[in-house]
């Protein structure tokens, strides 16, 4: 059993104020394997005083100075690529071919992406007589969740040190692991004492009182909408910032002169990957009602291929487990709902897939002939399991898919022209045509109740600066 027992606080590892230990569970075995400490409100109070303390001195440092300490994580990634896979596997159960070719990756290619910008971003502008400065806001708390985890962490850690932010960080305590290796990365680089801190923890224990805390200027969050909500409640009495990444109920919308072979079989992988944990994930899919038949055949045969595998030993392609035992029983509960209320059931169902007997794995499920106001329809399930939903027009389409809560993104598969302004009538943050992948330099974020403000690219680098008038700067 490995044991992580300390906090990260003013460029030092430092012991718990009140210890308490959490056990980190393997989803894959339903086994602890690494042990945590949780923080309480007092190493929170430290932790923000460190960062507060630090602001001064960091925010005042050069954009080539930030740019070095961002190259510098970049490569600290790069070398301990394998290690960083290896916990992500073990405490959220991504198998090992995805942590390797996507989660780290991903991470890594924030602290790259940030760097870039930084170096090309003009944080002064005269208008006229008036100059416009864009100034770090301050000290930023960060709560970021399980199922991408290092991605998560570096799209808020990198632009807040590009803009030369101070922050406090609260991994998800379900995956820590991998935070605690961008720790010690962060430290071998040279990032200054107070600029970064971790503090492991639960989120009434960590998460409420950073939330609250009268000296953070900012709070970015990741996770559930109702997790979200307590965010922004708490955060309302001191007026602070707060940017959201929350739910989705993703349409991916198969236009009748799409490829069904293609667009319903990529769907269906894009469904599954991460074992579906993931907020964007193209989760209901609308076919045209005369190729429904057909688009179902496609999608049961492309599910049923999908293997179900032991993380460490999974083939490319493969998922792995569903990273928590709640998370688990919520899925196989929606899906119960779902035979319940007469959708087909045309892959999976209940239960885990055959030959595993433990473990928190879920069947790759896909249901046909659902309505849009069923419960599998509405609710985020956050797992293998997609909706296939009939449409007679296009514009039945659109509306349907526009018929949610959320509005995180959105998919569109058929001619360009024609997918093109499909893609303009959904309402949601991100759209993707026809497959495309995910571009870092482009804003991800949601409409609705999958939040506000912006990540990723020089939109999400915005999110960390304030915009300072000063008139009279100079003569007309």
């Amino acid at each position: 059993m490995k044991e992580y027992l300390q906090f990260y606080i003013n460029g030092e590892w430092v012991d718990p104020i009140e210890p308490r230990a959490l056990d980190v569970e393997n989803p894959a075995t339903e086994e602890a394997f690494a042990t945590i400490s949780l923080g309480s409100a007092a190493d929170v109070d430290k932790a923000v005083a460190a960062a507060k303390a630090a602001f001064p001195a960091f925010s005042n440092t050069s954009v080539e100075y930030r740019a070095a300490l961002l190259d510098k994580i970049t490569a600290g990634v790069q070398a301990r690529m394998g290690e960083i896979a290896e916990a992500i596997s073990d405490e959220m159960g991504a198998p090992m071919w995805l942590a390797k070719a996507a989660q780290v990756p991903a991470g890594m290619g924030h602290f790259a992406t940030a760097a870039g910008i930084l170096r090309n971003y003009q944080f002064e502008e005269m208008r006229g007589t008036t100059l416009l400065r864009k100034e770090p806001i301050g000290v930023c708390g960060f709560i970021t969740p399980w199922n991408w985890p290092l991605n998560q962490i570096a799209c808020k850690v990198a632009p807040a040190i590009a803009a030369g932010c101070t922050m406090v960080l609260k991994p998800s305590e379900i995956s820590p692991l991998n935070a605690l290796i961008l720790t010690e990365i962060m430290h071998e680089a040279g990032v200054p004492a107070g600029v970064f801190n971790l503090v492991n923890g639960d989120g009434p224990g960590v998460g409420a009182v950073l939330s609250a805390h009268k000296d953070v200027d900012m709070m970015s969050f990741t996770g559930s909408t109702r997790a979200g909500i307590l965010v922004a409640q708490a955060a309302a009495p001191t007026v602070k910032r707060v940017a959201q990444e929350l739910g989705g109920k993703s349409p991916n919308i198969v236009l009748p002169d799409a490829d069904l072979q293609k667009a319903v079989g990529g769907g269906v992988m894009q469904m599954m990957t991460n074992s579906g944990q993931s907020c964007n994930a193209p989760s209901r899919m609308f076919v045209p009602k005369d190729k429904n038949d057909e688009a179902m055949a496609i999608a049961k045969a492309a599910a049923e291929a999908v293997k179900v595998q032991m993380p460490r030993e999974a083939d490319r392609g493969a998922i792995g487990p569903i990273s928590n035992a709640n998370q688990y029983q919520k899925i196989q509960d929606l899906i119960q709902v779902g035979i319940d209320e007469g959708a087909t059931l045309l892959a999976g169902g209940t239960g885990r897939p055959e030959g595993l007997n433990r473990g928190y794995f879920a069947r790759p499920t896909v249901f046909g002939n659902v309505t849009n106001e069923m419960t599998i329809a509405r609710e985020e399930v956050f797992g293998p399991v997609l909706v296939m939903i009939p449409y007679d027009t296009v514009e039945d389409a659109i509306e349907m898919a526009n018929d949610t809560e959320y509005g995180l993104a959105g998919y569109v598969q058929g001619s360009p022209a024609e997918a093109a302004k499909v893609a303009n009538r959904i309402r949601a943050g991100q759209i993707q045509i026809n497959g495309q992948g995910p571009d870092f330099s482009a804003p991800f974020g949601g409409f609705k109740q999958s939040g506000n403000g912006r990540e990723w690219g020089e939109h999400g680098f915005e999110e960390f600066l304030e915009v300072k008038a000063v008139m009279g700067a100079s003569a007309a």
